[in-house]
């Protein structure tokens, strides 16, 4: 792992980038100028960006989503989500009916135009997994009763954002990832199309071709501050990563201190190509 403290220094390796939204380019409440125009200037030089989010909303959501928060739509070429990918699984698994756990009403978006049906606990074929019902005051151990009655039945959940954590401001929430791993730690089986699964690079990939790229597929950058998401995902398509720094772990790490850094991220079995504090161009 290197240091690329200046995007611009590495930006013009690559065919494509493949860039993770929350931790990279908003903090969950505010858009991160730098990085906006890190990637304005990588599409200037003709290399073409594409979102890459575990976000369980679909893109245009997600796409929407950023316009409000003041995103210029001119720093990527396309978005995909954890949310479509997801969409693909439900249908996979239709009629269901499935057994929703999630903010009530918030991922109405996931389920749009889809044949499936919705029942309570004692009817359900399957689960999908949006999140924690109560996103701030509430933690996963805090399901391991309905969990754990879920996974003796051996109901599949489709987990729809493989994220453990995201940071919202200066907070960090939790996300659907962390039920998902407890429930198959309780011996549950989970269905996951976003990152670090194939699927969600899949549809990355094809979004790019729609497009006319022609690029070399194992040339492209994976950006992002999930050691277990995004870093993993690129080792397992075998492209390059940039970490960055200063998002879901909160800018901890000593920018000046490599070794220290590889350590961390040995702690979660992965490492990256390049190193970076934030994304500046």
């Amino acid at each position: 792992m290197k240091a690329a403290f200046h995007f611009r220094d590495i930006a013009g390796r690559y065919s494509a980038i493949f860039c993770d939204v929350w931790g990279v380019i908003r903090d969950g409440h505010a858009i991160l100028p730098d990085a906006i125009e890190a990637l304005q200037q990588a599409r200037a030089s003709g290399v073409p960006v594409i979102l890459v989010s575990n976000s369980p909303r679909p893109a245009h959501d997600v796409a929407r989503q950023l316009a409000r928060m003041g995103a210029p739509d001119d720093a990527w070429d396309g978005i995909v989500t954890s949310g479509d990918a997801t969409r693909i699984a439900l249908n996979d698994h239709a009629p269901g009916p499935f057994f929703k756990i999630g903010p009530p009403g918030g991922d109405d978006l996931l389920y749009s135009g889809l044949d499936i049906t919705f029942s309570d606990v004692d009817e359900a074929h399957a689960i999908v997994c949006t999140g924690l019902v109560r996103e701030l005051g509430s933690a996963p151990d805090d399901y391991e009763a309905l969990l754990t009655e879920l996974a003796d039945r051996q109901l599949p959940m489709i987990c729809a954002n493989p994220d453990i954590v995201v940071q919202v401001g200066d907070d960090l929430v939790w996300c659907a990832g962390a039920l998902a791993r407890l429930y198959r730690e309780l011996g549950g089986t989970s269905v996951i199309a976003g990152k670090p699964h194939k699927p969600i690079y899949e549809l990355a990939y094809r979004m790019l071709l729609d497009r006319g790229w022609r690029g070399d597929r194992s040339n492209v950058l994976a950006i992002g501050d999930g050691p277990e998401t995004d870093l993993a995902g690129a080792a397992r398509m075998s492209i390059d990563s940039l970490f960055i720094g200063d998002g879901i772990l909160g800018g901890a790490l000593d920018p000046s201190d490599m070794p220290a850094i590889q350590t961390e991220l040995s702690r979660y079995n992965v490492t990256a190509t390049w190193f970076a504090p934030r994304l500046i161009w």
